[in-house]
């Protein structure tokens, strides 16, 4: 058997998970023929055939559904290899860290300056993504890291806590006033479907939010929008209501000064954002000391949050 590559694996493990030479060619950036030539060159050195060759798509052969399942566990090895070497004096060099969507805009900025700060010579990668594509990056070697929220969505995970983000209610000045004036405490399974606006599908902060309100479904006519910024212009101007977390408040109190917020009773519904890595990574310390930057820009916001909100809109 010739030698196998590293390089033909991840290029077969891209031909699998896009169903196609032309898009996973583009996905690893090489020609398409120098990936058909890769494949092939993988294909003779072990001896089977591993895809079949469809106009439009590629199919798995058994032997390719077997390669496929050992490729990916040979690359993951490969990236624990090179994490361990970059983290073996902590948190130095190269960091590679997920953020949800829901977080990243305003724990980002701070985080990352704590980052810089104590490091200058630190190279930052960040990819911002929903939870089920963070887990999956994790799980492959493409993250160091994540930043989620709890409770950890698969199994294989080791998460370190950072914040406690509690949810506020906004809308129109005029929409929460009425509310408040209308029941003694407010409470998150007061609220309908007819009053929340959520986020897309997909967003973990949706379904905290149908979880902790009591809902069940969403609403029949859903003004569902990708980003907690669209949810906040539409509220404000009275479509309805929804769930800010404390992390956000004080950036799109900014963004819409017309924005009205208003506190739940006691207890209170939250979050919980963990730092997440994989278990089977190294951890020389790196994980706490990040997740001690990351807890204490998490602090500032929230803090703020809570000196500048009291429990009336």
């Amino acid at each position: 058997m010739d030698s196998l590559s590293l390089r033909q694996l991840r290029y077969f493990v891209a031909l699998a998970e896009e169903g196609g030479f032309g898009r996973a060619a583009e996905a690893v950036h090489v020609t398409q023929p120098a990936l058909s030539q890769q494949i092939r060159a993988l294909e003779e050195s072990l001896g089977a055939r591993l895809v079949e060759r469809l106009p439009r798509e590629v199919l798995l052969t058994p032997a390719g559904h077997e390669v496929l399942g050992r490729a990916r566990h040979i690359l993951s090895e490969v990236g624990e290899l090179a994490q361990a070497v970059r983290w073996r004096e902590g948190l130095a060099r190269r960091l590679n860290l997920g953020v949800i969507p829901t977080v990243a805009p305003y724990l980002l900025p701070l985080a990352l300056t704590r980052i810089r700060s104590r490091d200058l010579t630190m190279e930052l990668r960040v990819r911002e993504a929903q939870t089920e594509r963070l887990v999956e990056e994790l799980r492959r070697g493409r993250l160091d890291a994540a930043v989620m929220a709890l409770p950890l969505p698969a199994p294989g995970l080791v998460a370190r806590p950072i914040a406690t983000d509690r949810f506020l209610l906004a809308g129109s000045r005029s929409r929460l006033a009425a509310m408040a004036a209308g029941a003694e405490a407010l409470r998150p399974k007061a609220l309908t479907p007819d009053q929340l606006l959520l986020l897309d599908e997909g967003h973990c902060l949706a379904d905290q939010a149908l979880e902790v309100c009591g809902l069940s479904s969403r609403r029949q006519v859903d003004l569902g929008a990708s980003s907690l910024s669209t949810l906040v212009g539409l509220v404000a101007e009275g479509y309805g209501v929804t769930l800010l977390p404390e992390l956000a408040v004080r950036m799109e109190s900014a963004a819409a000064p017309q924005l009205a917020l208003l506190r739940f009773a006691a207890p209170e519904p939250a979050r919980e954002l963990a730092l997440v890595r994989r278990e089977s990574s190294s951890d020389t310390g790196w994980m706490e000391e990040l997740g001690a930057l990351l807890e204490e820009a998490a602090a500032e916001l929230i803090d703020g949050a809570r000196a500048d909100h009291a429990r009336v809109a």
